[in-house]
C-alpha cells in the first residue's frame, strides 16, 4: 500500500518532524576517517539500521538514508563506482525496514563535488549520475529524495530534473548558506535563500529548504526569506546543533536539545513545515523537536 504523500499531509497544516545527523552518528559507531560511509550499507547494515531505528523511536515522521555521497562521482574515490545502484538501493531498503507504514523514507542525495563552472563535468554527466542514484533509491523503497547541502543552482537543478523525470518520488531540495552580514546569507556560490527557493520551485521541487551550516537560530532568518519568495511551497529545515566548536581537540556542537526545542515556535512562524537536524543532532534533539512541534 502506497503511503499518503508528504505534501498531501503538509497541506492539512500538520508540521512534520524529520531525523537528525547520520555522519556524526556513524563516526560514533566506528566509521574511520577516510572510510566510505555509504559502504557501511553493505558491510555494517545493522549499525546503519540502528541509526534509523533510533530516530524512529525519537519520534521522527521520516528518516533519511545512508546515501549522501552515493553518486558515482563520490563513490569512485573509494573504488566503488560499479556499486552505485547496489549501495543506494540497499540504503533505502535498510531505512524502509525500520520505518512503519505511517513514516516516510527520504533518500539522501548530496553534491557530487564537481563544478560545472570549472568545466570538470557536463550537465549530462551530472544528470545521469543523479538519475542512477534516484532510480536505485526508489527501487529500495524510498518515498522521496532529499537533494541536500547544495550550493550551486545548476547542479541542484540537474538533480531535481533527474529525479522528477525518472522516478515517482517526491523531490525535496535544500541549500546550505553561510552568514555574510546582518541577516544576510549566501551559498559558497553566491546564491541567496530567495534565489535558491525560486529556482527549486521552477525546476519542479515539491519541497524546498535549507540544511547544515547554521544552528536553528540562524535558520529562522533563512526560512523566512525563502517563505517570502515562495509563499505556498513546503519548507524543510535541517539545522545543526549550533555552530561547531573545538574543545580538547574535538569538534563539539553546543546546542542542547532543550535549546532547539525553545526555538521551534519561531521556526514554525517563519514558515518551516518539516523540521529536523543535521550535524551534531542526536535522537535526543529529535525527541525535543517533536515535543516542541507537539507540546
Amino acid at each position: 500500500m502506497r503511503r499518503t504523500t508528504i505534501t498531501a499531509v503538509l497541506k492539512t497544516g500538520k508540521i512534520l518532524v524529520s531525523d537528525g545527523a547520520w555522519g556524526t552518528f556513524l563516526q560514533q559507531k566506528g566509521l574511520q576517517a577516510g572510510e566510505c560511509p555509504e559502504a557501511w550499507n553493505l558491510s555494517h547494515p545493522n549499525d546503519v539500521q540502528d541509526i534509523a531505528r533510533s530516530y524512529i523511536e525519537a519520534g521522527a515522521d521520516m528518516i533519511e538514508t545512508n546515501s549522501f555521497g552515493g553518486t558515482s562521482f563520490k563513490l569512485q574515490y573509494y573504488g566503488l563506482a560499479d556499486k552505485v545502484a547496489e549501495i543506494n538501493e540497499t540504503a533505502a531498503r535498510l531505512s524502509r525496514e525500520m520505518a512503519d507504514d505511517d513514516r516516510w523514507v527520504i533518500g539522501s542525495v548530496g553534491p557530487t563535488g564537481k563544478m560545472l563552472l570549472l568545466g570538470d563535468v557536463t550537465e549530462e554527466e551530472l544528470y545521469e549520475a543523479f538519475k542512477t542514484q534516484a532510480v536505485a533509491l526508489e527501487k529500495g523503497g524510498a518515498d522521496a529524495v532529499c537533494i541536500e547541502t547544495m550550493s550551486d543552482i545548476d547542479e541542484a537543478m540537474s538533480a531535481i530534473r533527474a529525479a522528477k523525470e525518472n522516478t515517482a518520488l517526491e523531490v525535496i531540495c535544500t541549500f546550505t548558506f553561510d552568514p555574510i552580514g546582518e541577516n544576510e546569507y549566501r551559498t559558497m556560490m553566491g546564491v541567496s535563500p530567495a534565489e535558491a527557493a525560486i529556482a527549486c520551485v521552477n525546476a519542479g521541487a515539491d519541497v524546498i529548504g535549507t540544511n547544515c551550516g547554521n544552528g536553528l537560530k540562524n535558520m529562522i532568518h533563512i526560512v523566512a526569506q525563502m517563505r517570502e519568495a515562495v509563499p505556498d511551497i513546503p519548507i524543510l529545515v535541517h539545522a545543526n546543533a549550533g555552530l561547531p566548536e573545538i574543545r580538547n581537540n574535538e569538534t563539539v556542537y553546543p546546542e542542547t536539545p532543550e535549546q532547539m526545542k525553545d526555538l521551534i515556535p519561531q521556526i514554525i512562524q517563519a514558515g518551516a513545515t518539516i523540521i529536523g537536524g543535521c550535524c551534531g543532532t542526536t535522537p535526543a534533539h529529535i525527541k525535543a523537536i517533536k515535543e516542541g512541534v507537539n507540546p
